[in-house]
């Protein structure tokens, strides 16, 4: 309870994407700030981004001083990024003021001190009411002091000139050798520092930012990413991806009705990582084109991140297998997002996705395919790492498609991808009797049962059909070897119901006959019967007519005598 009672320290929010997350709040208010870098690291953008945010969106006029720069140069640099400074100017929300600085002509009038410059950034200051200055660059300003303690005295009194006045300063200074400055005495003076550094490795650059000290306030001691683009600079705090992220409920299609019949809840579960695996032509990328039109069919956004082909390309392709994923972009449910992997390195790469997901905030993202990413394997896995981390601590369900067989980016690589992800859906071609067909089967899919059966299946322009494998002596068969098997089985089911018919048919007529012979007997014996019946009759007759005659021969043998 005692730690919660502590005083915070007062910040000013910069407006920066990320930056103000990882500083928990922005830069200390009421004090000098030093931004420092080498040449193009992007030192004065970062000011000049400072300003206007403050004054567009926090209501805190702002003061430029330049000390290298024309003032219409400054507007013209930063016009691309959508920054109207001459608007901010005209408004009264912003002041620019270039300060001419020559050393020859310092060195002809004397030692001198900064009182003048004091002054002259107090009547800008009072003249709009500002809150936020820039001092860009420190070492322009100082160049004609060659006393390190006058140097030292001079830095002091303008660090505490502008504490004294409340101003939240950002002062931006190059970087020197074995220093952050050339000085080597601003990061002292200063109450935080920003390191930009932009590094190139391999041919490749990327922008790093560093928070080297910030009195008063904890802050992220990482390097981080940031990008300089059409839409300003943003930084990403990308290197402190936590484990702690929820589960999204819920099953979501694939878009091919045979493989969520693979899977028991009829789809993936929705927020997971989802990897496809193949070689080139076993329709990776159709599979995703599948899941995003599904998706888009339901009314969710979706986002592909595309490294080998253009968006009009995967959307032209699509259309072979009746997918119209061009209207899904025109309605603004799709978007995709194409760069060669060579263009930034694998740090601006994730930044960048990072902006853009947030930006966009769809539930689908694609990524294909991943194993066009290229670096040493530690970056490629602390990237991945925080990729797939990025994607499920929103929520957003991922599909990553993967030209290596075995899900690895390289097949000499122990690290592979397919640990990280929840299903994997591995693709094959199998080649037999001249002839390459496509056949998929789930690996895995953690948190239901699957179907662990080799699955053929065809893309045509009905879509993609899943068809059974036909699995024999001697071996699953696909194909047209499944065709011709197939029609084998036909043929020998239609000669065995046909045997089977003409048993059928030899039973009745023997039936037949020995009914027949049976119809005969009986009407014999029935004649037989008959004509036993008639001749019975006729013996009793004649029985009778015997037994009356002796009667009457007795009856006259009686009378006579």
């Amino acid at each position: 309870m005692e730690r919660d009672r502590r005083p915070e320290l007062d910040k000013v929010r910069t407006g920066i994407t990320g930056f103000d997350e990882i500083t928990f709040g922005g830069l200390p208010a009421g004090r000098p700030t030093l931004v420092c870098g080498a040449a193009g690291c992007g030192k004065t953008l970062f000011a000049t981004t400072f300003l206007v945010n403050g004054a567009m969106l926090h209501g805190e006029p702002g003061v430029f001083v330049s000390f290298e720069e024309r003032a219409e140069d400054i507007a013209a640099n930063v016009a691309s990024l959508g920054y109207d400074i001459d608007g901010l100017v005209a408004e009264g929300r912003l002041a620019v003021d270039h300060v001419r600085v020559e050393r020859s002509e310092i060195e002809e009038t004397g030692a001198y001190d900064l009182e003048g410059l004091f002054i002259r950034i107090g009547f800008a200051v009072d003249s709009i009411g500002a809150k936020r200055v820039v001092l860009d660059t420190i070492e322009t300003l100082f160049a004609a002091f060659t006393d390190e303690t006058v140097l030292r005295a001079e830095l002091r009194r303008l660090f505490g000139w502008i504490k004294d006045r409340g101003l939240t300063a950002i002062i931006t200074g190059e970087r020197g050798g074995g220093q952050l400055t050339r000085q080597g005495l601003e990061e002292y003076v200063s109450d935080c520092v920003v390191l930009l550094d932009n590094r190139v490795e391999d041919q490749i650059t990327t922008r790093r930012l560093r928070v080297v000290k910030y009195r008063g306030s904890a802050h992220g001691t990482n390097e981080y990413p940031f990008l300089i683009d059409a839409e300003g600079i943003s930084v990403l705090p990308v290197t402190s991806a936590d484990l702690d992220y929820g589960v999204t409920e819920g099953v979501i299609s694939s878009g091919v009705p045979g493989l969520d019949a693979m899977l028991a809840p009829g789809g993936f579960h929705r927020g997971s990582g989802i990897l496809i695996s193949g070689e080139a032509g076993t329709g990776k990328t159709m599979i995703a084109s599948s899941m995003i039109a599904a998706a888009c069919a339901r009314g969710e956004r979706c986002m592909a991140f595309v490294f080998e082909e253009s968006g009009h390309q995967i959307a032209r392709n699509a259309r072979s297998i009746g997918l119209d994923l061009q209207a899904h972009v025109d309605s603004g449910l799709l978007r995709f997002e194409a760069a060669r992997p060579s263009l930034y390195g694998l740090e601006t790469h994730l930044a960048r996705m990072h902006r853009d997901i947030d930006l966009f905030a769809p539930s689908l993202v694609v990524i294909d395919p991943l194993s066009a990413l290229r670096g040493p394997a530690s970056e490629l896995q602390a990237t991945l790492l925080r990729m797939v981390d990025l994607l499920k601590s929103r929520g957003i369900t991922a599909v990553f498609t993967s030209l290596r067989t075995e899900g690895g980016f390289d097949a000499q690589d122990e690290f592979g991808v397919s640990s990280l992800m929840d299903a994997w859906v591995k693709l094959l071609n199998v080649e037999a009797n001249g002839e390459r067909t496509r056949t998929l089967y789930v690996i895995k899919a953690r948190g239901m049962s699957h179907s662990h059966q080799v699955r053929e299946f065809r893309m045509s322009s009905a879509g993609i059909q899943l068809v059974e494998a036909y699995i024999g002596p001697a071996g699953v068969l696909t194909g047209t070897a499944r065709l011709v098997r197939e029609a084998e089985e036909r043929a020998e089911a239609l000669r065995l119901r046909q045997e089977a018919e003409r048993r059928r048919r030899e039973i009745a007529r023997r039936r037949d006959a020995i009914e027949r012979q049976i119809a005969e007997l009986r009407a014999g014996l029935e004649a037989a019967e008959e004509e036993e019946s008639v001749l019975l009759g006729e013996t009793e007759a004649r029985e009778g007519r015997l037994e009356a005659e002796r009667r009457e021969r007795a009856a006259r043998r009686g009378a006579a005598s």
